[in-house]
């Protein structure tokens, strides 16, 4: 059940015009940010849908930009979002595309800096809702609704249970966990939805753990 109130329903508190094209929208940037660690140099947005054919008139395009600014769906600066973004010299391009996907507000973002690239595919629910579907070539269903931990990992015995282990040293609470590899003994993907955020001590304890090689997190 996607909807467990009528305040999902009517949407957060947000910068309109449309709680599926603007909030939503900037959920999705702003958990691309969150995964990728820092504002990026340059940012790809391939819109599908009802994304790419009505973009600019709901502010799709502005509250994608202003998530990867890391504003929130209220944050006033999000309607001059893509000046600020080309004034810290953030490039950005739109790409309309037409291929079918199987939700109409559907984003492929790919980001990134001399240090890094992060690709990701969002689909915007209602209601103010996202959800996060494909991490690097990954499938998953990542809310955003949640504070979560991804951890990318060798797929080896004991992964799994080494990073538990930790969660369940510190007292944190899974509510919700998924596990995804490209193929067998190759690297893996281990998805974690908490109770509480986390502390950059807990992770840095989870990246250090057996088979575990690269640690981000989405905070509420």
């Amino acid at each position: 059940m996607k909807f467990r109130s009528v305040f999902d329903i009517i949407g957060p508190v947000m910068i309109g015009p449309s709680s599926s094209h603007t909030a939503g929208a900037a959920r999705i940037g702003r958990a691309a940010r969150h995964l990728f660690g820092r504002e990026p140099k340059y940012a790809h947005i391939h819109l599908y849908g009802s994304f790419a054919k009505t973009y600019k008139g709901h502010g799709t395009d502005v509250a994608i930009i202003g998530g990867l600014l890391d504003y929130d769906t209220y944050d006033e600066r999000i309607s001059q979002s893509l000046v600020t973004a080309r004034k810290n010299g953030m490039k950005v391009r739109f790409h309309e595309e037409d291929a079918h996907t199987d939700h109409p507000n559907t984003a492929r973002i790919k980001i990134g800096d001399d240090d890094g690239e992060l690709e990701l595919v969002g689909i915007s629910i209602g209601g103010g809702k996202a959800e996060i579907t494909e991490l690097n070539g990954f499938e998953l269903r990542l809310s955003g609704s949640h504070p979560a931990i991804l951890l990318i990992h060798n797929d080896r015995y004991g992964a799994i249970a080494s990073a538990t282990a930790i969660l369940a040293k510190n007292e944190i609470n899974i509510g919700r966990m998924e596990v995804s590899r490209k193929a067998q003994g190759e690297q893996a993907l281990m998805v974690i939805e908490v109770d509480q955020n986390i502390d950059d001590s807990i992770l840095d304890e989870l990246e250090r753990a057996d088979h575990i090689t690269q640690v981000a997190k989405i905070s509420d």
